[in-house]
């Protein structure tokens, strides 16, 4: 506020010569004697003088009224303490022939204490209590989902928001944890979880339903299908993390696909993590992707001596040299590389001069029906890129190099899926004799990733319809893009050479059920507006994809969310390389005779594979 101190100053001048005289008059039961009217006059310029200068000290006009704290008024407090020992201090030594009396003194305490704190306490009631109902403008009643601490930070942050700005009347909470009784905190109710959402809404007149951040997504998606049955729109408030690390604004914003599957947070071994990226220095191929880009971002966090963000993308490795200089300004550890994987002299020179410790090798063509029509494309960047990288990384005695793999890999009945088993079985050969460890990490889908389902999904929503499906029971694992490259990192610290590290996926969600959340946070309904077509399994494409191998299927626990499966015993580098010649001539021939090669060497290095096209139609 401009000229802050030209009101404040004459308030507390006036609030506290008010105070001083109080004191005087509760002294004498309000008949002071002459003498000691005079003596207040006399000493009133220096009380006055003693309590503004602790309040300078404590620095009292530098805090905000409309934020008023506890810890606000216990500086008051003290200076009010302060300021009495002070008056009892001059009053002995200084002023000399005029006696304060002591009930003065602690009565003038009290009182400049409870005038202040009554200024205080009042500016911020007026702000939040009143003000609002003075402000002509409709608010809309909103719930808040739980009563944990996320849930009250809802309530005080929209209490902190400027009237005008926050558009939402507080009309309860909803407890998941409490039963029958409805109870009561900071003034407002508490509904049992289990009240009828009709009635609710007859109570409170609540049309918005206001849920904290972290909560699961099976819970968001009940919550999501219950506002909508009963006219209530869903809102999420994003959490403090996730606004620290820029995802989110601070504010209300629409529920997103995202929280419908999001899980309990990951507990990382971030000491693990640290002492194997902090201080080093990082490569990551097919960085500009959109699981690369995540691991970029996230491994910058954890202060490497170096990035380089390496992947064939022009137009990709420019949007995110941009996203990074507007996130963390001119950086000189970060390098961007547009170059292709198979080119063995950019990377050896880039190795040499880089002297990379930690290679994330995200690098992939991932499309499954695209990659059944262009089966030597995939063969040359999954398979024959991870050996022209994971090569460089032993050549150059590189630390760490993880490979990140796909569920489609177990039992491949794609090209994609087969090129990624036989890049696994590489990596697994070359760490047999190799300093440098290995590691594989394998998850299913990943949200929101270019050409994968939701953005497809969306864009037939925004043109009206109608979405495709291919099947009513195809079902796919998912996972957030931050939650796989949190998973990812992790298992880069504790994952050991030549294994399958297999992340948690939960349970497979229905591509049908997805479409339908979508359609849902459309503000839609399916299929009044938008109808759901079925268009047959697409080359490829199997109806469930599988996580392990069933030699994986007991495989050991190394974190809450992540299993280590065993490192086949029968691939060596020997045979690697001579199945890798046969399949280089290969694909020099048409596309028949290089998917033909694929396959018998997936079938290979599979126990049960099928790329026959008309067996997975069947299916």
């Amino acid at each position: 506020m401009p000229n802050r101190l030209a009101i404040i100053l004459p308030v507390y001048l006036l609030l506290y010569s008010l105070s001083y005289a109080l004191a005087f008059a509760v002294r004498f039961d309000f008949d002071v004697p002459r003498e000691f009217v005079t003596v207040a006059w006399t000493t009133l310029p220096f009380v006055l003088a003693i309590k503004f200068g602790f309040c300078l000290l404590f620095r009292e006009w530098k805090g905000t009224y409309r934020y008023v704290t506890v810890t606000d008024l216990a500086a008051l407090g003290a200076v009010a303490l302060c300021s009495a020992l002070g008056i009892l201090l001059i009053d002995g030594l200084i002023l000399s022939g005029v006696q304060i009396p002591r009930a003065v003194v602690c009565a003038d305490l009290a009182l400049s204490l409870l005038a202040v704190g009554v200024l205080r306490t009042s500016y911020r009631a007026y702000i939040e209590l009143v003000r609002p109902r003075v402000i002509k403008r409709k608010k809309q009643r909103a719930l808040i989902y739980g009563v944990q601490p996320a849930s009250l930070a809802i309530l005080r942050m929209l209490q902190a928001t400027q009237p005008i700005e926050n558009k939402y009347r507080m009309k309860g909470f909803i407890d998941p944890g409490l039963e029958t009784q409805k109870s009561w905190i900071g003034g407002l109710p508490v509904f049992p979880a289990a009240t009828d959402w009709k009635q609710l809404r007859r109570e409170t007149k609540a049309r918005h339903l206001l849920i904290p951040g972290g909560t699961p997504g099976r819970i968001v998606r009940d919550l999501l299908h219950q506002c909508a049955q009963n006219g209530i729109r869903a809102h999420v408030i994003p959490m403090v993390d996730d606004m620290i690390h820029g995802r989110f604004t601070l504010g209300v914003r629409d529920v997103t696909v995202n929280d419908l599957l999001r899980r309990e947070p990951n507990q990382l071994d971030l000491g693990a993590i640290q002492d194997y990226i902090t201080g080093r220095r990082v490569i990551v191929t097919g960085g500009a992707g959109s699981i690369g880009s995540e691991l970029c971002r996230q491994i910058w966090e954890f202060g490497p001596e170096s990035l380089i963000v390496f992947d064939q993308s022009e137009f990709g490795v420019f949007t995110l040299e941009r996203e990074f200089a507007s996130q963390y300004g001119p950086q000189t550890g970060v390098r961007f590389i547009v170059a292709d994987v198979n080119d063995e002299a950019t990377l050896d020179r880039l190795f040499g001069e880089e002297r990379p410790q930690v290679v994330f090798h995200a690098a992939a063509y991932k499309h499954v029906p695209l990659m059944e029509d262009n089966p030597q494309s995939a063969i040359v960047n999954n398979i024959f890129g991870t050996k022209t990288v994971a090569a460089a990384a032993d050549r150059w005695n590189v630390e760490r190099f993880v490979l990140i793999s796909t569920d489609k890999a177990v039992r491949p009945s794609s090209v994609m899926g087969a090129t990624k088993l036989l890049a696994e079985r590489f990596v697994q050969a070359l760490a047999r004799n190799s300093e440098t460890r290995f590691m594989i990490v394998r998850f299913g889908n990943v949200l929101n990733s270019l050409g994968s389902v939701v953005p497809t999904f969306r864009k037939q929503i925004e043109s009206g319809g109608p979405i495709t499906v291919t099947h009513p029971d195809m079902k796919r694992f998912f996972m957030t893009i931050p939650e796989a490259v949190q998973l990812v990192i992790q298992a880069g610290a504790i994952g050991p050479s030549g294994h399958v590290m297999i992340l948690d996926m939960g349970e497979p969600v229905r591509i049908v059920d997805l479409a339908k959340d979508l359609i849902l946070l459309s503000g839609l309904r399916c299929p009044d507006d938008i109808e759901i077509v079925f268009s047959g399994i697409r080359p490829g494409e199997k109806l469930e994809e599988e996580l392990f191998y069933p030699a994986e299927a007991g495989a050991r626990p190394i974190h809450d969310k992540i299993f280590c499966g065993a490192a086949p015993e029968n691939v060596t580098m020997l045979r690697m390389l001579k199945e890798l010649n046969d399949l280089e001539q290969a694909i020099a021939g048409p596309s028949t005779r290089a998917r033909a090669a694929l396959v018998r060497l997936a079938e290979g290095h599979a126990d049960r594979t099928s790329l026959d096209q008309e067996v997975v139609r069947a299916a």
